[in-house]
């Protein structure tokens, strides 16, 4: 089932459907980070170095542009760690879109899912921001811990992920707390999911693209989900239905039981 929704997902990617989606979202999130690349540096250039320049008075002109290529190599490392957030926000505004689309094309004989008020997709696209924001820092704080720093990334990322995503797929067609208690009873295939998730997150220039990639895939896991908790019920209705005696043949009998030989 989880195996089923990524690779459904990953393709799903590519097709001509996305293809607008994908191309606002890439567009809007390079030009965040652009923006974001210009603004820090600005900020370094107005903070930092004066700040050099009076506490070292006599520095001379090589080290000022030593400082600065450290200065540019630690923007680059921060600007690597900010693209996944920046992307999380720029993406959490279109999930709606991707949601229809998965449903609109892979499942045309189901009902559609209802698509969130523009201020609630704003507060989820903070909140993805804020998760991914939460799941990095302590990842990185358990960098420091040998043996468990890549797990850590996995693991913090998977299930924070994979929670958030789930729900937002569960949200089209539930209530909020429905969404969330279907999100408990199946916590372990939700954390699955969620490092199916944090994987593709892992890889360069893809993680652009992990919240539609993670949009998609979660709504294709609800649908799964869905039809599994229904399975059960559906069974004991058909069952009942088979157990009940017909009117007919009973009322049936009895004529034929009160008729004289």
């Amino acid at each position: 089932m989880i195996f089923d929704a990524a690779r459904t997902a990953a393709l799903e990617l590519l097709s001509p459907p996305f293809r607008s989606v994908f191309i606002k979202t890439l567009g809007l999130t390079l030009l965040a980070l652009v923006a974001l690349w210009f603004g820090l540096t600005s900020l370094v250039e107005w903070l930092a170095l004066p700040w050099l320049q009076t506490l070292l008075p006599g520095i001379p002109s090589w080290a000022g542009w030593l400082g600065g290529l450290i200065a540019a190599i630690a923007l680059a490392f921060g600007m690597a760690l900010l693209v996944a957030p920046v992307t999380a926000v720029i993406a959490g505004l279109f999930l709606d879109d991707v949601a229809e689309v998965v449903e609109r094309t892979g499942y045309p004989g189901d009902p559609a899912g209802r698509a969130m008020p523009a201020l609630r997709s704003l507060v989820l696209a903070i909140k993805f921001f804020g998760v991914v924001i939460l799941g990095n820092i302590v990842a990185l704080l358990l960098l420091l811990v040998p043996g468990i720093n890549i797990a850590a990334f996995f693991i913090v990322n998977g299930y924070l992920l994979g929670r958030e995503f789930f729900e937002f797929a569960a949200m089209r067609f539930r209530p909020e707390e429905d969404a969330r208690a279907l999100r408990r009873r199946y916590a372990g295939t939700v954390f699955l999911s969620g490092l199916v998730i944090a994987a593709f997150l892992a890889v360069p220039l893809l993680n652009l693209l992990t919240p539609l990639f993670a949009a998609a895939m979660m709504v294709h896991l609800h649908k799964a989900v869905s039809a599994r908790e229904s399975g059960p019920s559906r069974t004991r209705l058909s069952l009942q239905r088979k157990r009940k005696p017909r009117p007919s043949s009973s009322s049936g009998s009895t004529m034929n039981s009160a008729c004289p030989e």
